[in-house]
């Protein structure tokens, strides 16, 4: 492996552990001792996950992990869930066969690694989860819906929602996908759309029950 691809992916490691807390600041200099390289790889990791929307950059400020708020972290998953809800109801009444079929191939192949559990799966089940959503997101052929789904989803969330679920949570995921596959077969836009926001509420309550975790009530104590 590159040297620039593995000091990318310790970084990003980094970012999806405990290690900073959300709003931290990130400089190249302490990355780079945290992962044992130079601050070259480092500056192009930090550029590649800017643009992946992994981390924020400043002018005069620089680098920082995105901190969320519950309540923000509650109105993004919900806003997603009705675009992304509209999205597989349109979906279903335009998507080719061909394009089931690679969600089937897609929905597969992230069915073969969970079953594997090898280590490192849930990012790569997270980096094909992104895949077919946007396949389907393609299949409803609604650019301004599109536009509007691409600005609310949040990769970061997105993969520290897989790495919180354990094999039921998993599962249910899974499960949701090929639900979401015998719909689309359906030409069925309504159970096309409540499958889908079912499955982004599922992943709400998993990330929201981490920042519960984190940040207990104190009124609960």
């Amino acid at each position: 492996m590159a040297k620039a691809e593995r000091t990318y992916e310790l970084i990003r490691d980094l970012l999806l552990s405990s290690a900073y807390e959300p709003g931290a600041k990130l400089t190249e200099a302490s990355l780079a001792k945290a992962v044992g390289a130079s601050r070259t790889p480092v500056r192009e990791a930090l550029r590649r996950l800017h643009s992946e929307g992994f981390i924020e950059w400043e002018t005069n400020i620089g680098a920082r992990l995105p901190e969320w708020r519950p309540e923000d972290l509650w109105d993004l998953f919900t806003i997603r869930a009705q675009l992304e809800g509209a999205v597989a109801r349109r979906a279903a009444h335009r998507i080719s066969d061909e394009e089931r079929e690679h969600l089937a191939d897609l929905a597969g192949r992230m069915e073969a690694l969970a079953e594997e559990a090898e280590p490192g799966h849930l990012d790569r089940i997270a980096e094909l989860n992104g895949q077919f959503h946007n396949a389907i997101m393609n299949a409803a052929r609604n650019q301004r819906l599109s536009s509007l789904l691409t600005a609310v989803v949040q990769v970061p969330l997105v993969y520290r929602t897989f790495r919180q679920y354990d094999k039921d949570s998993l599962s249910r995921s899974m499960a949701h996908h090929r639900e979401l596959l015998v719909a689309f077969a359906g030409r069925d836009g309504e159970w096309a759309q409540s499958i889908m926001q079912s499955h982004i509420f599922s992943a709400r309550s998993t990330l929201m029950s981490i920042g519960a975790a984190r940040n207990p009530d104190p009124d609960d104590e």
